[in-house]
């Protein structure tokens, strides 16, 4: 078995555990305990999240570049290359949001390359600048959309490899081009509902 099989597999164990994690609760304690704390889940969602891409990119992305096998492109369909990390995040995101479980997370940056991943609402505005001031701490809150609560996370996204780092620094669009690795380049956006 090799290390991508294993990660794999350790990936669908924890999520099995987590979705199984409910069942554990005693009758007793679910008259006081209606789930768990959003924060709490957020913060299992953003591992997961930072600990594929991360792994994708050290152990993907750079290994396959660094050998000259395949390169990664932000034109990588047509190129018949690997997403970027970035890229790998928003396509996963996107995937999960289709699937209609209210579940929806994303990049998003105060200096986008493109307006798109910039941020959507004030909240989201608020939170990138929190998370550029403060990486250590998550930027948390309730939003409302039509009539339903959602609880909405903002955690800070670093450049964790020279991918990253080249693509924001070369890019015709980046309103940005002095990154270095482990800056701040804006944040992971994970929002859930709640009611």
């Amino acid at each position: 078995m090799n290390n991508t099989q294993a990660l794999s597999i350790l990936s669908a164990v924890i999520l099995a555990g987590l979705a199984l994690s409910g069942d554990a609760v005693s009758k007793e304690e679910t008259s006081t305990a209606r789930g768990v704390n959003p924060e709490i889940v957020a913060g299992f969602i953003h591992a997961v999240i930072e600990s594929d891409r991360t792994l994708y990119t050290t152990h993907v992305v750079d290994r396959m570049q660094e050998t000259g096998t395949v390169i990664a492109s932000e034109a990588w369909e047509s190129r018949k290359a690997l997403p970027l990390p970035a890229q790998l995040l928003l396509l996963s995101g996107d995937r999960v949001k289709q699937k209609g479980m209210g579940l929806e997370y994303r990049l998003a940056s105060l200096l986008p390359i493109y307006q798109k991943n910039g941020p959507a609402t004030d909240f989201e505005r608020n939170g990138l600048a929190a998370v550029e001031r403060e990486p250590s701490q998550p930027y948390t809150g309730y939003v409302t959309r039509g009539e339903k609560m959602y609880f909405q996370a903002i955690y800070a996204d670093r450049a964790v490899s020279k991918a990253c780092v080249n693509c924001h620094n070369t890019h015709l669009l980046s309103p940005k081009r002095d990154r270095k690795l482990g800056d701040v380049m804006g944040g992971i956006i994970i929002s859930f509902p709640v009611d």
